[in-house]
């Protein structure tokens, strides 16, 4: 096992604590704005209690987005049992997605914001931004081949686009308007199969 894993991997309430507060603060006011003793005051644990759990800054970052992977895939995961037919599923994605968005605080995508501040592809903070949209795009292409859809993989593609653009416009703009643009581009885009 890696240092990492050894580290990041340990469960205990101040650990929990680190990381809720990390995830609030990291995402209403940006990752790189938010230094780790400002996570660690508010969280109200030591900093040898901090280093206990966490390498630094980006393995806390990769917890916060590894933690926020984990809470939407639970979520598709109960859709996914909720809901037989992948057409209905894919919408009731869409509509969930618009709810996210016209929700109070939103303030954009979680990962969509973690890989602007962190371009370098190379990086562990990129790679999990990397590896939950791959996980979603795969989780859509499923889906559509289960619809019968003539290309799986451009429909995955043009989903994730809708996704991306409508939660940009979302925090930019109107978010109802980003909702509804976004439940009608994925209806059209199930109904064009």
């Amino acid at each position: 096992m890696s240092k990492s894993m050894s580290v990041s991997g340990r469960r205990s309430e101040a650990r929990e604590r680190l990381l809720s507060t990390a995830s609030r603060l990291f995402y209403t006011e940006g990752i790189r704005a938010v230094g780790v003793d400002r996570v660690m005051a508010e969280a109200d644990v030591a900093r040898g209690t901090f280093y206990r759990h966490f390498e630094g800054k980006d393995d806390l970052v990769r917890a916060y987005l590894e933690a926020t992977d984990q809470q939407i895939r639970a979520r598709i995961a109960a859709a996914q049992k909720e809901i037989d037919d992948p057409a209905v599923f894919l919408q009731a994605v869409a509509r969930g997605v618009g709810a996210e968005l016209c929700g109070v605080g939103f303030r954009g995508c979680p990962f969509i914001n973690a890989a602007a501040e962190y371009p370098d592809q190379d990086s562990a903070i990129h790679q999990a931004v990397l590896t939950h949209r791959s996980w979603f795009h795969q989780v859509l292409q499923d889906a559509f081949v289960q619809t019968g859809a003539a290309d799986v993989v451009r429909s995955a593609d043009v989903m994730v686009a809708l996704r991306d653009g409508a939660m940009v416009a979302g925090y930019l703009s109107d978010p109802q308007k980003a909702s509804d643009t976004l439940v009608h581009g994925v209806a059209s885009l199930v109904a064009a199969g």
